[in-house]
């Protein structure tokens, strides 16, 4: 274990869709049926799952994430004109629930474990979902917990879902870091008052200009270790 006194008490919360797990994984199944549509529409359904999100938010109309993830595959169909039939769509929902880990994940995680911080994941999935995604992705000995959104009943990144990840974990604002690629999610917690570190996987992502920054920012998991200290 680290003897670092500053790194033992942090608890880090882990977002898993686009941060831990890789939603591109959808893609090889879709260019089977699909073809040259696959990565268009791939984009498309991952960004309409999330502003269906926001929007059952903003109405409190809150519903299972799946929900959010099965309508935005039915606008992305409909984009595209593409005619899938009831069977590939429920392959494809299928396959959302045993996407894989990025490639750092797991060592990322292993390291930061080893030197005694606490792990959960966090999530707009509900508990039972993620921790199976988190299972067949070979990384779920690693957390602590799972913590959802269900349980408030609002999605990422309402101020109520990051006070009920501290109440849940019994840890304080000063003491926690929120780790996403989703910048929603970290400017989210930060407004909040959490610590925050954005996964920029790509070079090509660009963070909204609002004025609020994340704590840290790295590249991989596997860089978060140092950062922390």
């Amino acid at each position: 274990m680290n003897k670092s006194n500053n790194n033992i008490k942090y608890s880090l919360a882990f977002d898993v869709y686009g941060t831990l797990i890789n939603t591109s994984g959808i893609y090889t199944i879709l260019e089977s049926m699909i073809g040259e549509k696959a990565t268009p529409l791939m984009n498309t359904w991952r960004n309409k799952q999330l502003e269906y999100s926001f929007r059952r938010g903003l109405m409190n109309s809150y519903v299972d994430f799946s929900v959010c993830t099965k309508d935005a595959l039915e606008f992305s169909c409909n984009t595209f004109k593409v005619n899938l039939s009831d069977a590939q769509k429920e392959a494809l929902m299928n396959e959302y629930k045993v996407l894989p880990a990025f490639a750092d994940v797991q060592e990322g995680l292993e390291k930061l474990k080893e030197e005694g911080y606490k792990l959960y994941a966090f999530s707009n999935g509900s508990a039972e979902t993620v921790s199976n995604l988190l299972k067949n992705a070979n990384i779920f000995y690693l957390f602590n917990d799972v913590v959802s959104v269900e349980d408030v009943q609002i999605f990422k990144p309402s101020p109520k879902v990051y006070e009920h990840f501290l109440k849940k974990i019994n840890a304080t604002k000063s003491n926690s870091w929120l780790i996403s690629s989703n910048p929603f999610d970290v400017i989210g917690a930060t407004s909040y008052g959490m610590k925050s570190a954005w996964v920029q996987r790509s070079q090509d992502s660009v963070f909204d200009p609002w004025g609020i920054e994340p704590t840290t920012i790295i590249n991989t998991i596997k860089q978060l270790p140092i950062k922390l200290k």
